[in-house]
């Protein structure tokens, strides 16, 4: 009967595998992911079930840290697009998680089953699959977005989950297997319920820090959008105003070309230039993405900054991100100029269609000791001001047009890239709503 014993353990095994890959995030694409996992995890879990025909249980429960745990750490925080908190404690969990169910259901086939492993081989034969289940209908995609958006705590999180593994680990297997030591029974089965709670208690925290992101991310787009929304109306008022004054500056100035007063109206007609100079500039048709220009500029000239403009779209845009990804790139030059001296203070915006692209690209000084290389992630520094707030929003907005945000240092100036997809609203809302 030990086949069904060495069937649950391969089935297992590839199971861990199946758990941790649903929960962790790649640096690699799918495909390739998947290819590199068999390659390298297959010696692994054939190497494991022989030692368990050979060697037996006892002796691979002591020693399967080294032969399982540890290489299966190794090659997923090689391909794992996370290397600290985040990586650890995913992995911890899937491990948890697994031993829990490997642990609990030979506790059941040895009390319950005789050590003929068919209960085991029923119980791993059904959990596993039903663990995936709930973890797909119900972890994987809020689980996804908390390692997107949820940047600290993931340490403490990790300590806390492999400690778990460790203290399960250990339970199970030493000084002898558990079944051979059943006066450490009841405080076996107090670990075994103890920790499903504390995962639930963890989630509940992240969770919370998701909800929190989501509603900042909230918060964040009604401002910008009524920044624009208030900087358009402003503009449109100063318009209407403007054309109400034309006619008394027209009529002033025929008054006195009529009465021969050239210079008086030489001079009222430099007052009427200067008054409209005032006049807020057009940067593009767009009057969304023009209202942030148009707010962002003043800003600039505020500490001193003429910004250099070179745009080139039409009025047919997807505002609603293209204005995230203007109002946070501007607003972290913004900020990253006012911590420089005046005589340092220089930026740029370009934005220009190619095809069926927009290309942005955001340039200004930044501090000497700033290096980033380009597609690193650029961390916020809280305690100054310089770049890496809102660069999470930017690359969400331009990964929603299909598009991708790249950031990077260059000859002392900071550089932020992005490029979307430039489909019309109409035809953007039709594929929305035909699902594709």
């Amino acid at each position: 009967m030990t086949m069904f014993r060495d069937i649950s353990v391969l089935w297992s095994l590839f199971h861990i595998l199946i758990l941790f890959m649903m929960l962790y995030r790649s640096r690699y694409s799918r495909r390739k992911t998947f290819l590199l996992t068999g390659i390298a995890m297959l010696p692994v879990i054939v190497f494991n079930v022989t030692g368990l025909v050979l060697w037996g249980a006892g002796v691979m429960g002591k020693i399967f840290v080294l032969t399982c745990t540890l290489p299966s750490l190794l090659f997923f925080w090689f391909v794992s697009k996370d290397r600290k908190g985040r990586f650890f404690f995913t992995f911890c969990m899937a491990d948890t998680v697994a031993l829990w169910i490997i642990v609990v259901t030979n506790v059941i086939d040895f009390y319950l089953g005789r050590e003929q492993y068919v209960l085991m081989f029923i119980g791993r034969l059904v959990l596993f699959p039903l663990i995936e289940w709930w973890a797909v209908r119900f972890l994987r995609k809020p689980y996804l977005e908390l390692q997107e958006a949820v940047n600290r705590g993931w340490g403490v999180f990790a300590g806390m989950t492999a400690l778990y593994y460790i203290l399960l680990a250990v339970m199970s297997n030493f000084p002898e297997l558990i079944t051979a030591r059943p006066q450490e029974l009841v405080s076996y089965f107090l670990i075994l319920i103890l920790m499903p709670m504390t995962y639930g208690t963890i989630f509940i925290s992240l969770y919370r820090q998701l909800l929190l992101y989501r509603k900042q991310q909230s918060e964040r787009i009604l401002q910008e959008q009524k920044l624009s929304l208030e900087a358009r109306l402003e503009n449109q008022q100063r318009i209407r105003r403007m054309k109400h004054d034309m006619k008394g500056y027209t009529a002033t100035l025929s008054g006195l070309l009529a009465a021969g007063n050239i210079k008086e109206a030489l001079a009222y007609l430099e007052g009427v230039e200067l008054e409209m100079g005032e006049l807020s500039e057009q940067f593009c048709a767009n009057p969304y993405v023009n209202a942030v220009f148009v707010h962002y500029m003043e800003k600039f000239k505020g500490i001193g900054v003429e910004c250099r403009t070179d745009i080139q779209v039409g009025e047919e845009l997807p505002y609603m991100e293209l204005c995230q990804i203007l109002s946070n790139g501007l607003e972290n030059a913004y900020d990253a100029l006012s911590g420089l001296a005046e005589n340092d203070r220089e930026g740029s915006v370009q934005m220009k269609y190619s095809k069926n692209y927009i290309l942005i690209r955001i340039r200004n000084r930044c501090r000497e000791d700033l290096h980033v290389e380009r597609g690193t992630e650029v961390r916020t520094d809280k305690k100054g001001h310089d770049h890496g707030f809102g660069l999470r929003t930017v690359s969400e907005a331009a990964a929603r047009l299909n598009g991708e945000m790249f950031c990077y240092t260059e000859n002392g100036n900071f550089v932020l890239d992005v490029m979307v997809e430039t489909r019309g609203e109409a035809e953007r809302k039709a594929v929305l709503e035909n699902g594709q």
